[in-house]
């Protein structure tokens, strides 16, 4: 299983990583790598991620990590990675439309 990262969800990583390193700049980093990292496991268990509560859609899954809900969804062969929110955000149910 392949797993692909929208401009979004990398977008948000950055913008997260940018709010962390205001005050630790080095923690930023460690973030980042580390929600990348988390992600790894999908590509031998794409459905180890819990459904959205919010949308009850079997495809649309989320991993928590730490204080954060990295959303993905189950594609033919691939795993999309679409965003990354703070686990306290309820998710926004137009912007998660595939």
């Amino acid at each position: 299983m392949k797993v692909t990262w929208s401009p979004q969800a990398i977008d948000r990583v950055l913008e997260i990583s940018e709010y962390i390193a205001l005050d630790k700049p080095g923690a930023a980093l460690k973030w980042a790598e580390s929600v990348f990292q988390a992600t790894e496991r999908l590509v031998l268990f794409p459905e180890s991620g819990r459904m959205v509560p919010e949308l009850g859609r079997p495809e649309v899954r989320e991993i928590l990590h730490g204080g954060y809900r990295i959303l993905y969804r189950l594609d033919p062969g691939q795993v999309s990675v679409l965003t990354v929110r703070s686990s306290r955000e309820l998710l926004d149910l137009i912007e998660s439309e595939p």
